[in-house]
C-alpha cells in the first residue's frame, strides 16, 4: 500500500474524523473489530420480572448471537462489569468510564480506595514502602508523628478504618508519639456523626496504647478547595500555632458544639494535648485521604510546594509530609499508593505493533473510545484515526431514542470496508443514553435500533474477512424498574455479554469468570498479536 500521512477532514456525512496514518498493513493473523455497547446488560436472578427493555425489543442479533448452538457465533459468554471486577468498591455498579477504562486497559483498573482496602484486607499495609520509610522516619529523628485527614466512614475523600490501620503500623514499627489531626466531616455523613468516630478513634488509641487527639477542625476550613486560603490558614492556625477552644475531652466539646449550633463540617478549631500536639521543627506528617481534590491547598501550604498564599504564616522548619496518593502530579511528597501504571493499554500497544486503528463514536460517547478506551490520558496514538459522529440535538434522549446507532454503524463499515484498518472498535450509545431517561418505551425502541446497527456490523465483518466482538461497558437497560414498579434510571450490577462471531473455525470462548480486563487480550490472541506484560486480564480464547 502506499505510504503518506491523511490528515483530519471532516467527512461529507457531518461525521468529524481526526487521523495520522502511515499506510503500511501490519502483520495480523486477523483483523477485528470490537463493539461497544453502552447500557446493554444481562438481566441476572435478581432483576425484576418487569421493565427488561432488552428483553422486550427486537434484538434478532444478539438473541442468536447468545443462542446455544448459533450458527453465526464461535463463542458466547458473560462478563462481570461492576464492583471488585472492574476495581470499584463491592456493590458498586459500573459505569461508562470505568467499564471503557477496564476494557482498553486489558487489566483490573483498581481505584485508590479499593487498592488500599485490599492491601489492609491482605494485612500488608505494613508493607507499603512510604509507609514504612514515613513512621521510620519519625521513629528514628525525633519521635513525633502526626496523622491528618478526614476522619469518618463516609467513603467519599478517606474511611475512619485506614487511620486505625495506619495507627497499628505506627506502633508496629515503634514511633512513640502519633497526634491525630481530626477534620470533621458531616458532608458524606451525618451532620453530628463526628463525635461517634471521635470515641471511636480515642478508644482505638487507649486500647493500643499509641495515639492522641490534637486537633479538631472542620473539612469547610481544612479541605476547602475554592482558594478560601483564609479557610485553610483557620484551619493551620490550630495544626501550628494552637489557637482555638482547648479541651481536655474532644467528644463532650464536639457534642457541646452541636448544642451551639455547629455541626462537623463547620467544626472551629478544638486544641487537644495544647503544646505537645502541635506540628514542630523536624516533624513527620502522614496525610491519609486518597481523594485528592479537598486536601491539595493545605498540602501546598504545609508541604512547601507554593506558599505564595500565605507566605507570612510561621510554618516550622525541616517537616517531611507523606499523602496517601497523588493530590497533584507537579507535588513533589512520597506516595504510599502512587497512581497505577496505564502503559500498554490496547490502543498503545496496537499502535507499537504497527497496527492501524479506527475508533468511532457519536458525540454523547466520543471520549469513551478516546480518552478512556486508551488509558485516561489525552493521547491519540500512531496510526490512531478517529470519527466522531454527531448526536442528536434534543433535550432529551427519549424524544429520539434511536440516537446516531445507524449513522455510527455506516461510518464503522465504511471505514471496515477501505481495508485500512486491522482493528476497529466503537460504542453504540442508545441503551444507557435512553435507559437513564427513565421512559420504558424509549428504551425498548433504543435497543431495537442498536440491534439492528450490530447486524449491520456483522454483515460488513463476514463480508470483509473481521472476527467481530461484541462486548458493553455496564448495564442499564434491562432493568427499567424498580422492584416497586418505579422508573429505574440507574446502572446495574448484571454481567455483560461478550460475543465472537466470524472467527476462524475451532475458536471459542471460555465460559466463566471472565471480567471486563479480558476483552483486550483476547482481541489480541486472535489477531496473533503478543500480550503485553503490563496487560494482566486474560485471554478468554479457545483454540481446538
Amino acid at each position: 500500500m502506499n505510504d503518506g500521512i491523511e490528515n483530519g477532514v471532516d467527512g461529507d456525512d457531518g461525521t468529524l474524523g481526526i487521523h495520522v496514518l502511515t499506510y503500511n498493513m501490519a502483520q495480523v493473523a486477523q483483523k477485528a473489530v470490537l463493539i461497544c455497547i453502552d447500557g446493554w446488560g444481562v438481566a441476572g436472578e435478581k432483576s425484576p420480572d418487569k421493565g427488561n427493555a432488552i428483553l422486550n425489543a427486537d434484538t434478532p442479533w444478539m438473541d442468536e448471537f447468545a443462542k446455544q448452538g448459533s450458527k453465526i457465533t464461535q463463542g458466547y459468554t458473560e462478563l462481570e462489569a461492576s464492583s471488585l471486577a472492574v476495581g470499584l468498591p463491592e456493590g458498586l455498579m459500573g459505569n461508562s468510564e470505568v467499564g471503557h477504562l477496564n476494557i482498553g486497559a486489558g487489566r483490573v483498573v483498581w481505584q485508590d480506595v479499593v487498592r488500599i482496602d485490599q492491601t489492609i484486607k491482605k494485612g500488608e499495609l505494613n508493607k507499603v514502602d512510604n509507609i514504612v520509610k514515613s513512621f521510620t522516619r519519625a521513629k528514628e529523628g525525633n519521635g513525633r508523628l502526626h496523622l491528618l485527614g478526614l476522619v469518618s466512614d463516609g467513603g467519599v475523600h478517606s474511611h475512619i478504618n485506614h487511620l486505625l490501620r495506619l495507627l497499628d503500623v505506627a506502633k508496629e514499627v515503634g514511633v512513640p508519639e502519633v497526634y491525630i489531626h481530626f477534620f470533621g466531616d458531616g458532608r458524606d455523613t451525618d451532620p453530628k456523626s463526628g463525635a461517634g468516630h471521635m470515641k471511636t478513634v480515642i478508644d482505638y488509641t487507649q486500647k493500643i496504647g499509641l495515639g492522641k487527639i490534637a486537633t479538631v477542625v472542620g473539612r469547610y476550613f481544612a479541605m476547602d478547595r475554592d482558594k478560601r486560603w483564609e479557610r485553610v490558614e483557620q484551619a493551620m492556625v490550630g495544626i501550628f500555632k494552637g489557637e482555638g477552644e482547648e479541651s481536655s475531652d474532644p467528644v463532650k466539646t464536639i457534642k457541646e458544639r452541636y448544642e451551639a449550633g455547629e455541626t462537623d463540617e463547620f467544626l472551629k478549631p478544638i486544641i487537644v494535648n495544647a503544646k505537645d500536639g502541635r506540628v514542630q521543627n523536624d516533624d513527620t506528617l502522614f496525610f491519609f485521604n486518597y481523594r485528592s481534590d479537598r486536601v491539595r491547598e493545605i498540602t501546598q501550604l504545609i508541604g512547601d510546594q507554593d506558599r505564595s498564599p500565605r507566605p507570612d504564616f510561621p510554618y516550622p522548619s525541616n517537616m517531611h509530609v507523606t499523602t496517601m496518593t497523588r493530590y497533584k502530579t507537579d507535588y513533589t511528597f512520597p506516595l504510599a499508593f502512587a497512581p497505577q501504571t496505564m502503559d500498554n493499554v490496547l490502543a498503545e500497544w496496537l499502535a507499537k505493533q504497527k497496527v492501524h486503528q479506527c475508533h468511532v463514536a457519536e458525540t454523547e460517547k466520543y471520549a469513551h473510545v478516546t480518552f478512556f478506551f486508551n488509558g485516561g490520558v489525552e493521547v491519540q496514538f500512531d496510526n490512531e484515526h478517529r470519527d466522531m459522529v454527531p448526536s442528536p440535538r434534543v433535550p432529551t434522549y427519549d424524544k429520539e431514542p434511536k440516537m446516531s446507532a445507524m449513522a455510527v454503524a455506516d461510518k464503522l463499515c465504511e471505514r471496515i470496508k477501505e481495508g485500512k484498518f486491522e482493528f476497529l472498535m466503537n460504542n453504540f450509545a442508545p441503551p444507557d443514553m435512553v435507559g437513564h431517561t427513565g421512559v420504558y418505551d424509549a428504551a425498548v425502541i433504543a435497543c431495537t435500533e442498536t440491534d439492528k446497527a450490530i447486524g449491520k456490523v456483522y454483515e460488513q465483518c463476514k463480508d470483509s474477512g473481521y472476527t467481530l466482538f461484541i462486548t458493553a461497558d455496564h448495564g442499564n437497560a434491562e432493568e427499567m424498574l424498580n422492584e416497586k414498579n418505579t422508573p429505574k434510571t440507574s446502572h446495574t450490577l448484571n454481567k455483560v455479554p461478550f460475543v465472537m462471531a466470524n472467527a476462524p473455525e475451532g475458536y471459542s470462548l471460555k465460559k466463566t469468570d471472565g471480567v471486563l480486563g479480558d476483552v483486550a487480550p483476547t482481541v489480541l490472541a486472535v489477531m496473533g498479536l503478543p500480550q503485553p506484560e503490563e496487560m494482566t486480564g486474560s485471554s478468554l480464547l479457545i483454540k481446538s
